[in-house]
């Protein structure tokens, strides 16, 4: 029995571990690309490869669904939806599905797609599944590095696999709907626990840092705020850049903001301790 809990504990880490290495990387492969926006939407070039206005329906929808991604009845809800949310706001949403069939530039005619359109391609032959054909009027509201991590956050292949294609395609969706009607967004609303947990190591990495600097290194001295200063910069951005504006920037729930400054105390309380605790301790005879 206890080896077995054992083995489930080990699974369940190794999980966990592997989920936060996907999206550490993920992380990492969008901010390289984002400094390097000339491949930015090169993938979604895939959209464009060939012309087969065959593929495209007779009606007029918002969702081509021909990699099968949807269900009948998210198609359905989805094409109305962001009919709806054009007629509401006059900004065009549309997304395709594809695999192995694509109608290719045959979309820009069929949609009429321009600088008020974004083109949401699912495509599951490559990394990521997700790509955006964004017109130019949707810059001012939300920038490039807001679509990297719109990409990144919904179309990783660990998302996909445990969420399913029809949900990185609904989660996109309703990430730029809501910056939307909210008057844009710099980042993506909302915090992952893998994006988090970041946040929280940043955060105690920093109070660790701050502790030991502010350790006093002088006799009768309590507090060295001059070593503090020193290396604020350092311990100043792990905490407040890293560890706190990531959270307050996509969520308005106090408990993980409660969490990282907590995470913050205890590092630089333990990081302060630790040295006095060491000298204070009897030494062997």
């Amino acid at each position: 029995m206890a080896q077995s809990e054992l083995i489930t504990g080990m699974q369940y880490h190794r999980r966990f571990s592997q989920k936060w290495l996907v999206y550490l990387f993920s992380s990492l492969v969008a901010l390289s690309i984002w400094l390097s926006p000339v491949g930015l939407f090169a993938s979604s070039s895939v959209a464009y490869a060939f012309d087969n206005p065959d593929l495209l329906p007779k009606t007029d929808t918002a969702v081509i669904d021909l990699a099968k991604f949807l269900s009948s009845d998210q198609e359905a809800a989805l094409a109305e939806d962001l009919a709806q949310f054009q007629q509401t706001t006059g900004w065009k949403l549309k997304v395709l599905t594809q695999f192995d069939r694509t109608p290719g530039t045959a979309v820009k005619g069929y949609w009429g797609l321009d600088d008020h359109s974004v083109l949401l391609v699912a495509d599951p032959r490559g990394g990521n599944i997700l790509n955006f054909s964004v017109g130019d009027d949707f810059y001012p509201l939300m920038p490039r590095v807001f679509w990297i991590e719109l990409q990144t956050r919904f179309g990783n292949q660990f998302y996909v696999r445990e969420n399913g294609e029809d949900q990185a395609i609904l989660g996109a969706i309703g990430s730029i709907k809501t910056c939307l009607l909210q008057g844009g967004c710099q980042v993506v609303p909302g915090l992952p626990q893998e994006q988090w947990i970041l946040t929280l190591i940043t955060s105690i990495l920093g109070g660790v840092i701050c502790g030991f600097a502010a350790h006093p290194r002088k006799e009768g001295q309590v507090f060295s705020w001059q070593w503090a200063l020193i290396f604020s910069p350092l311990w100043g951005i792990l905490f407040i850049a890293f560890g706190i504006g990531p959270v307050v920037t996509r969520t308005s729930d106090w408990l993980p903001l409660f969490r990282n400054v907590a995470g913050f105390l205890i590092g630089a309380l333990v990081a302060y301790l630790t040295p006095m605790l060491n000298r204070s301790s009897p030494s062997e005879t």
